[in-house]
């Protein structure tokens, strides 16, 4: 975990970037949003094509606000730029597209769900590479919480998993959750530098890559002449995505956990189901099934157990 700047200590913006919880409610606040978001235009516009325009206007935002960051920071950037930019390809790209894919066929308020998966997967994934140790008790939650996924991923049916019977939009949700683990691991390794400098490397890292996905699974870069026709629902989504999850949620969770660290930012994620499923309950009209309901309880036990096993340590 490294000490806020210097820099960032002045000023309405600096002030807030200061302010870890309020940051870490706000990120999972724009990222239950994006659930919502890219649920509702599934079969207006292909998920590759999404993510392609999300990053590539993300970057295109994001620039202006970070030029004079980068500017001071370039030395940094120059020396780290590969590294940089594949914080955007695992945490950005690929945690987007593999969402995308999933929200094909499984519902919003099932990926929510499966996405508290999160701090479960953070605290195993830091006590494998990094060896922090966890208590018997926050072992306990983690598979308290790993058992309430595959019960929401199995649709209330764990049986289906000796058939491989899953729904492969899950699966792909369970990917982005994995994908989006190791972005936030590898953030203990950001280089020193302006938190809006990070951001905009590596949204241009994640723009690069969603154009590539786009040219090779995606139907090719003919496919955006399709935005031309596309309805102000598909732009209005676009523009969500672009801006709330992509620049506000990543720049707020990137800060939070330099402020207190991966262990301690990741229970944020808990609130992704929770705006997430209030999203898709209120806006899509999907409804709550016994086995979500189970599936929360349980996940929530097993979050407090190791939340609880934490804080006594």
């Amino acid at each position: 975990m490294t000490k806020p700047h210097d820099n960032q200590n002045s000023g309405i913006i600096a002030r807030l970037l200061d302010q870890p919880y309020l940051l870490l409610v706000l990120a999972p606040l724009f990222w239950g949003g994006n659930v919502v978001a890219a649920k509702m235009v599934v079969g207006e516009i292909d998920p590759f094509l999404l993510l392609a325009s999300r990053c590539v206007f993300a970057t295109a935002v994001i620039l202006p606000f970070a030029w004079r960051h980068l500017r001071k920071d370039w030395a940094v950037v120059r020396r780290h730029w590969p590294v940089l930019m594949a914080f955007g390809v695992t945490g950005y790209a690929l945690f987007n597209v593999f969402l995308y894919l999933g929200l094909q066929t499984t519902s919003a308020v099932n990926s929510a769900i499966e996405q508290a998966s999160l701090p479960m997967l953070i605290l195993g994934a830091n006590f494998i590479f990094f060896r922090v140790r966890a208590r018997l008790i926050q072992i306990i939650g983690v598979l308290l919480a790993i058992f309430g996924v595959l019960l929401t991923a199995t649709h209330g049916d764990p049986g289906r998993l000796l058939t491989l019977n899953v729904n492969v939009g899950d699966g792909f949700v369970i990917l982005a959750c994995l994908a989006y683990t190791g972005y936030t691991l590898a953030l203990r390794f950001r280089p020193k530098m302006h938190i809006m400098s990070f951001m905009a490397v590596s949204f241009s890292g994640a723009a690069i890559t969603g154009v590539i996905m786009l040219a090779l699974f995606g139907g090719g870069l003919g496919q955006v002449a399709k935005l031309a026709d596309a309805s102000p629902l598909v732009w209005a989504v676009i523009g969500y995505v672009a801006v709330f999850p992509s620049m506000f949620s990543q720049v707020a969770y990137a800060r939070g956990v330099e402020l207190v660290g991966a262990n301690r930012a990741a229970p944020s994620h808990n609130l992704i189901p929770v705006f997430g499923t209030l999203g898709s309950v209120l806006i899509l009209g999907e409804s709550l099934q016994p086995y979500h309901l189970l599936a929360a309880a349980i996940i929530v036990t097993g979050i407090v157990l190791a939340e609880w096993a934490a804080r006594r340590a």
